[in-house]
């Protein structure tokens, strides 16, 4: 990570263990703020908040109930911060990342933002009434 470029802020939701994830992030210069298991009852509330300063959520769906991934994709819409929902596995993360368009897939170049003023915003909306039984 060149002096120029910040590291993108990210909150990790799911997984007790994140095993090699944090250093393929680190190598797409994403730095983890905080890493959540999610498996607090508290997190499924409707109001939670993330912590401030975040820019990206990334939610490792093998290891979050509905409840849990709803409530921080309501909290990451609220907050205008981009999600990325993937497995928890290298492959998976490194594949969510080349699609969710944060990440410069050709070249190989790592992820950055080279301004604060330019800020990339994908919205994962849920349609109403889907996952209902």
């Amino acid at each position: 990570m060149t002096e120029n470029t910040m590291a993108v802020s990210a909150v990790v939701v799911g997984a007790d263990r994140l095993g090699n994830i944090p250093d393929l992030l680190k190598g797409h210069n994403i730095a983890i703020t905080h890493h959540i298991s999610g498996r607090d009852p508290a997190h499924q509330k409707k109001t939670l908040q993330l912590p401030s300063g975040t820019e990206l959520l990334i939610l490792l769906t093998d290891f979050l109930g509905h409840n849990v991934m709803k409530a921080f994709r309501q909290a990451a819409q609220r907050a205008g911060v981009q999600v990325v929902a993937c497995r928890r596995s290298v492959c998976s993360m490194q594949q969510a990342l080349q699609n969710c368009g944060l990440c410069g897939a050709q070249g190989g170049e790592p992820c950055g933002r080279a301004g604060r003023d330019e800020v990339r915003v994908k919205l994962v909306r849920q349609t109403p009434g889907a996952g209902r039984r």
